[in-house]
């Protein structure tokens, strides 16, 4: 994708490249030749900073078509693409035309600039005489602002196994920005048990992928999540395949490299990333910084691409020596070093680490004995205990772990040694539950509630579907732990099933219920 910019003047000295006209778009671009709406996936917006944004969008006529192609032609398309600061677009303040080329699948990524910090903005793109829907985004404050944040965390949506209405129960929220932690879509082929189905095989090809994504971007409800604020997202296992770890497989399947590479080509073309995260060969940029003012620095982490093997076979619990190895990383030597120097050099009032799998040790077996799952921080307990160790010998203030992948809502509480409860908490974890992996779900579990009394440090569990509510302010963390009744029909409500207060300075769950 090539980016032509013009930009209208505005504050700031900004200059006047009027290619456009001052309200609405042009007439059509004589080298489109779409006919039927280029637009069925929507818009998207992502990685915000105090003067601009990413904005997406993706061209498909045809987004199911099984070459992956979307039904575009083989060639290059011009797209209109503006930026307003109202919703009627009546207030231009950005303009320009960027090209879609088939080899990122006619996606668009515009990466905004010069823009003003702490303000909302609307967007929008136009080809062949089709209009987009509009998208909200927003930029960061300016570095010393303590302005208050509300971000909304999700994971997890599995399209066979419920309706999306959680993204739709987010949207409504109307978040400053929403935090995605990983399995965005599901690389399974077509089962005839789930509540709707996939369309195509096992994802393992680049049209693979592409097709799966154009299908999970037709929902409405997902769309709307996107359109409503800018998004930080990062990927787990699912995006990929099942339990994989770096260049390991949960299977042994010789062409692994290639799927990956596939993979996380697709992935790239279909969300809102910056051209830092463009994939090179089965290697991408994913770990990243991103300061919300002088609030929130929110510490994006990659727990797949750097991590070596699960210890104890994939899935099996047990207290196993392996978990204890120095030599076992979830996050690898060079994003251990990134995180523990940005520790470092924190100014922030909250330090938020986003990221997939279980950050606090869960024991597992009820009773004597003691079983922990290999596939979360568990598996890799010296990494974690150095995570830990360089967060409490730093200047970070307040610190917040959130947490997707295990299809549940819990609270939990950090503590300074992990194998012991009494010694000092240094941070709370937020998880959320799944948008819909799982089906319906429920309450409380049963085996859940036999291994609670093993976990003082985890206050709050829930097996629902939802996503979590965060409101960052200068004196406290409010976390609304959102659920829905079910997921295997749409329509479901929103309820709240528990509320905790962080206090600044004070790392412990306070329960408003």
């Amino acid at each position: 994708m090539s980016v032509r910019t013009s930009r209208r003047a505005v504050l700031k000295g900004a200059l006047v490249l009027g290619a456009l006209p001052v309200v609405g778009f042009t007439g059509d671009r004589r080298l489109s030749p779409i006919r039927s709406d280029p637009f069925t996936l929507g818009v998207a917006s992502g990685d915000p900073s105090a003067d601009g944004a990413v904005i997406w969008t993706r061209l498909a006529p045809n987004p199911l078509a099984d070459d992956g192609f979307a039904g575009m032609p083989a060639r290059g398309i011009d797209v209109e693409w503006e930026v307003a600061r109202d919703e009627w677009f009546s207030q231009i303040e950005q303009r320009g035309i960027a090209t879609a080329v088939p080899e990122s699948a006619h996606s668009v990524h515009v990466e905004l600039a010069g823009l003003r910090p702490g303000a909302e903005y609307f967007y929008r793109f136009r080809t062949g005489g089709h209009v987009s829907p509009p998208g909200r985004t927003r930029t960061s404050p300016d570095g010393g602002s303590l302005a208050p944040v509300t971000m909304c965390v999700a994971s997890c949506a599995n399209y066979q196994q419920g309706w999306f209405t959680a993204y739709r129960r987010l949207a409504e929220e109307h978040p400053d920005l929403v935090v995605h932690l990983g399995d965005y879509q599901y690389e399974y082929a077509a089962s005839d048990k789930g509540v709707r189905a996939h369309a195509g095989p096992e994802t393992v090809t680049l049209a693979n992928y592409r097709q799966r994504y154009a299908q999970y971007k037709t929902d409405p409800d997902l769309q709307a999540a996107h359109a409503v604020a800018p998004w930080l997202a990062v990927f787990d296992d699912h995006e990929v395949a099942d339990n994989w770890a770096d260049e390991v497989p949960e299977r042994p399947d010789p062409a692994f490299p290639r799927r990956r590479a596939a993979a996380l080509q697709a992935y790239y073309e279909n969300m809102p990333l910056r051209r830092s995260a463009v994939p090179r060969g089965i290697d991408m940029k994913l770990y990243r910084r991103v300061r919300w003012g002088g609030l929130a620095t929110l510490h994006m982490l990659d727990t797949r691409q750097y991590r070596t093997d699960q210890p104890c076979g994939d899935g099996f619990r047990t207290n196993c020596d392996e978990r204890e190895l120095p030599s076992a990383t979830l996050i690898g030597a060079e994003q251990e070093r990134w995180l523990l120097n940005g520790f470092q050099r924190s100014r922030s009032r909250w330090d938020i680490l986003g990221q997939q799998v279980f950050f606090s040790q869960v024991e597992f077996t009820p009773g004597p004995g003691r079983g922990f799952n290999p596939d979360a921080w568990d598996g890799y307990a010296a990494n974690r205990e150095r995570v830990v160790h360089g967060l409490v010998h730093s200047p970070v203030r307040n610190a917040v772990v959130l947490t997707g992948d295990v299809h549940s809502h819990w609270a939990a509480e950090v503590h300074a040694r992990a194998d012991d409860p009494l010694s000092p908490v240094v941070a709370t974890e937020l998880v959320t539950t799944s948008i819909s992996s799982g089906g319906d779900g429920s309450d409380m579990r049963d085996d859940v509630a036999a291994v609670l009394p093993e976990n003082p440090h985890l206050r709050y569990f829930s097996g629902r579907r939802g996503y979590v509510r965060a409101r960052f302010d200068a004196d406290e963390m409010r976390a609304d732990f959102r659920v829905l009744p079910y997921v295997s029909r749409p329509g479901a409500e929103v309820r709240t099933g528990a509320s905790f207060v962080v206090p600044d300075r004070a790392p412990a769950l306070h329960s408003l219920a």
